[in-house]
């Protein structure tokens, strides 16, 4: 390496917890934003439903909008921050979840409010894949996966704020859902402004030959001695690397990257976006009895708990690992899908009966599947394709995320309430029982380590 001792770093001879976590606080603030786009739908669609006088498929369209856009934003943004930064990306989504909020407020049809919900999309597909992403490029193996986990506190902080703005702009009448998009555009232009303020990722930096400043943000986050140390450890990396996509389909990285797009689409198929988007849309039709203020109001119950059970997950993760966790998040959840679904053959099913399982079983999402399946997707892939991986993990993440939000109101027509719900169910089970026989633990491994675990030979009863 040509960055040496005599290329010091005096002022950062220590590292700074500090600086990693306000680095690490502004990319999770696209969490926050993602969050809340991804809930606010929940109580504006039973407001949409009426204003525009949607069928049961044009409201599965208007929910699932926001969807499409983040498959495409997913698919382009690890290309695009591969080549230009993870930083500038994460300023191009925050620029669109400005344009997104207010096209949303205002649009005079199912058409334009579509249009401006696919430009959100886009956003969050980008900066789902890059928020995790980039804070792994710069926190300490150390604690990597408390700070990744932090973006999905991220997205639970936005989702409990958008149930509680939707509980609390409820009583505007007809016209609250244009409020409760418009409350977006503040945080987007807060977003924007902070990331003028925070490094780029010191792993891109490398990648593109610019080792001094790479060398400058290590020491920064470990201090320069051990930031000399890690400089070298990714250049050695980066010199095995082919650097194309087809070396994730290459034997050893194809394990790894079987393992993240099963991981990737069945966190979705598990069913837990069903309460975040039709909550609102279960306890009023499925449910009964209740009122459309009175449906969004349970919402702000099912986001606290979300709340509370990832401070939980940031608490474990890093002290029990990754394996553990996702796995008793996957069984729990599995109980708590059948037993929503036998709650579902009553006439009518209890709402305080059917909240309380909801409850569990987004406190399990929370705990472990929910951030855990990010932190494992930000870190199994080899840092020169790093970005292009994530790319194709996250968009069969949101692939699986538009086909179960576009299908459940038909699924449940289908197979009534209590079949779809025992069919997410069945694919928490299939989770578990991929977990369990393919996942590998990487808590406290560096991404370099990580990367050489796949070169190894293949271990008896592992992919």
């Amino acid at each position: 390496m040509s960055l040496q001792a005599s290329a010091p770093c005096p002022n950062y001879e220590e590292g700074s917890a500090w600086y990693v976590l306000l680095a690490s606080l502004v990319a999770a603030t696209s969490g926050l934003l993602f969050g809340f786009d991804i809930a606010v739908i929940n109580g504006a669609i039973l407001f949409l439903r009426e204003q525009f006088q949607l069928s049961e498929v044009q409201t599965e369209l208007a929910a699932s909008s926001l969807l499409a856009g983040c498959i495409l934003g997913a698919s382009i943004g690890g290309w695009f921050s591969d080549r230009f930064g993870r930083r500038r990306i994460l300023m191009v989504s925050a620029l669109l979840f400005a344009l997104s909020s207010a096209g949303a407020a205002l649009p005079r049809d199912l058409s334009e409010f579509m249009a401006a919900r696919f430009a959100g999309g886009v956003a969050i597909g980008m900066a789902s894949l890059l928020a995790p992403l980039y804070i792994a490029e710069i926190a300490p193996a150390r604690n990597r996966g408390r700070l990744v986990s932090m973006n999905q506190m991220a997205i639970v902080t936005g989702i409990l704020l958008a149930y509680f703005i939707n509980w609390s702009l409820s009583y505007l009448g007809p016209s609250a859902w244009r409020w409760m998009f418009a409350t977006a555009i503040i945080p987007s232009a807060v977003f924007l402004t902070a990331l003028f303020f925070v490094p780029e990722s010191p792993r891109w930096l490398a990648e593109m030959g610019r080792e001094r400043e790479a060398l400058v943000v290590l020491s920064r986050v470990n201090g320069h001695t051990t930031a000399l140390g890690l400089l070298d450890e990714i250049q050695a990396a980066i010199r095995e690397e082919a650097g194309s996509l087809a070396e994730l389909f290459q034997p050893g990285l194809r394990r790894a990257t079987a393992l993240a797009v099963a991981l990737a689409i069945l966190q979705q198929i598990t069913g837990i976006n069903t309460v975040l988007f039709y909550g609102s849309v279960i306890f009023k039709e499925q449910v009964g009895g209740q009122s459309d203020t009175a449906a969004i109001g349970y919402n702000v119950a099912v986001g606290l708990v979300n709340f509370l059970a990832t401070i939980v997950a940031l608490a474990v993760i890093d002290r029990l690992g990754r394996r553990p966790l996702l796995m008793i998040s996957a069984s729990v959840m599995a109980a708590c899908q059948a037993a929503l679904g036998a709650a579902f053959l009553l006439h009518p099913p209890p709402a305080l009966l059917v909240l309380a399982v909801m409850l569990v079983c987004v406190a399990a999402f929370a705990v472990g599947l929910g951030p855990g399946t990010w932190v494992l997707l930000a870190e199994i892939f080899p840092n020169r394709v790093r970005g292009r991986a994530m790319s194709i993990a996250t968009v069969a993440l949101w692939s699986a995320c538009f086909a179960l939000t576009m299908t459940f109101l038909t699924l449940v027509r289908w197979l009534t309430a209590s079949g779809a719900f025992w069919l997410y169910g069945a694919m928490c089970i299939l989770e578990f029982l991929i977990l369990w026989r393919w996942l590998p633990e990487t808590r406290g491994k560096t991404l370099e380590q990580i990367e050489r675990f796949w070169k190894q030979p293949v271990p008896a009863g592992r992919i």
